[in-house]
């Protein structure tokens, strides 16, 4: 049988207005782009995956674009809330039959949990409350026949870098109750906007490439990198099996400032 292909986005850092530009660059020039490529090379996938900061500046106006863009392409999508977004808004304006922020979905014998890692303040550091944890492990208790995915925004490993200072608190609590479900492959997250792969125990750590401007990575500062945009494909085969890998876009990315002080 075919694999499941799941296209994760993310950090798309979407602005209230169309053409603003944000660290030099038209973020969201670049979540086309991004999504172009990905139909380009693959045609369809089962299910559009975005993995928080949908907007920089969460407002109506860039969910809605962001919500017409994503229609566009008549394919399943589910988006969780970063430590940029407005979840509450994200909720009332992704609320489609086919865009949505539905928590828990399954796809054959898989099932995908997505969490919020967002804590109630404005800060970038993310938390999984108590309801999250209870969420996630009565998921895992009541289909323990499924293969599961989990999503969520913030990372839960290091990443060597400065991101470190923003992952997810209690990772030590996810972490334990995935030990305890054999049935978890994998976690794929966005936030530290570069790449990760790392296999914990016998689970799959992954994080993903923004749709915009990407983190050097080991940097003890938060520095921006010259790597491009990309997507990462995840296809879930019915045995359990995961095969993923990164696509970027070609040439460079025109105007980046890459003397930033602060995002």
């Amino acid at each position: 049988m075919a694999p499941l292909s799941v296209l994760q986005i993310t950090d798309l850092h979407i602005m209230p207005g169309q053409d603003e530009i944000f660290l030099g660059i038209n973020t969201e020039h670049y979540f086309h782009a991004v999504l172009e490529l990905a139909f380009a090379e693959h045609h369809h996938f089962d299910l559009i995956l975005l993995t928080g900061d949908l907007a920089q500046y969460p407002c109506p106006a860039s969910y809605q674009r962001i919500l017409n863009s994503l229609e566009a392409y008549n394919t399943p999508c589910i988006c969780l809330p970063g430590n940029h977004d407005d979840y509450e808004l994200m909720q009332q304006i992704f609320n489609t039959g086919l865009v949505n922020c539905r928590k828990q979905i399954f796809l054959k014998n898989w099932q995908l949990i997505c969490l919020n890692s967002k804590k109630p303040n404005e800060v970038p550091e993310g938390l999984l409350s108590k309801q999250e944890l209870m969420f996630l492990e009565d998921c895992l208790i009541s289909r323990p026949d499924c293969h599961a995915l989990i999503a969520v925004h913030h990372h839960c490993l290091k990443t060597n870098s400065f991101m470190d200072t923003m992952m997810i608190e209690n990772s030590r609590e996810l972490l334990a109750i995935i030990k305890q479900h054999p049935q978890v492959k994998a976690i794929t997250t966005g936030h530290i906007h570069q790449t990760m792969d790392i296999i914990s125990g016998s689970v799959r750590i992954l994080g993903s490439p923004s749709t915009c401007f990407q983190f050097k990575p080991e940097s003890a500062t938060l520095s921006l990198d010259t790597s491009t945009p990309g997507y990462r494909l995840l296809n879930l085969f019915d045995d359990g099996r995961i095969e993923t890998g990164i696509t970027r876009l070609s040439g460079e990315l025109t105007g980046l400032q890459l003397d930033t002080q602060g995002y």
